[in-house]
């Protein structure tokens, strides 16, 4: 992609995301724990990235792990995903992007739940949500 089409790029995601979704997925920002419309959600149903709508999570996977943001135990394939090392304010962490745009999505962490044991802290901001009885 030539300096171009990446500014274009950037100045359409600015016009068709909030500044919260942009913050998150584009400058590797967060939203303040607690405040996601995802967070508390319990309805069956697909997580895409609200980036370019790739599907990365299900409810299947989804659990309450009380840190203040939506919680996975698992991606829906390992290929959706991007985890690299994040060595960012101070702390080592592995950053989760999305494996289609790269956008930001969160971190994941090795305290997890069963079976796998992983715990993908995903911020809301990064995705959508469609109920399983609706079409993406």
């Amino acid at each position: 992609m030539s300096q171009g089409e990446s500014a274009d790029f950037k100045a359409d995601l600015k016009k068709r995301l909030s500044p919260i979704q942009y913050h998150v997925t584009q400058e590797k920002g967060t939203e303040r724990a607690f405040t996601g419309k995802f967070n508390k959600t319990t309805e069956a149903g697909l997580y895409t990235c609200v980036v370019c709508n790739e599907t990365l999570f299900t409810s299947e996977t989804k659990f309450d792990s009380g840190c203040g943001w939506p919680a996975f135990n698992d991606v829906i394939d390992q290929k959706k995903v991007k985890l690299t090392t994040d060595t960012s304010n101070g702390m080592i962490r592995t950053e989760v992007q999305c494996g289609k745009c790269d956008a930001h999505l969160g971190h994941v962490f090795k305290d997890g739940p069963p079976p796998t044991g992983r715990r993908f802290c995903i911020n809301s901001a990064s995705m959508n949500f469609h109920p399983i009885n609706q079409e993406k």
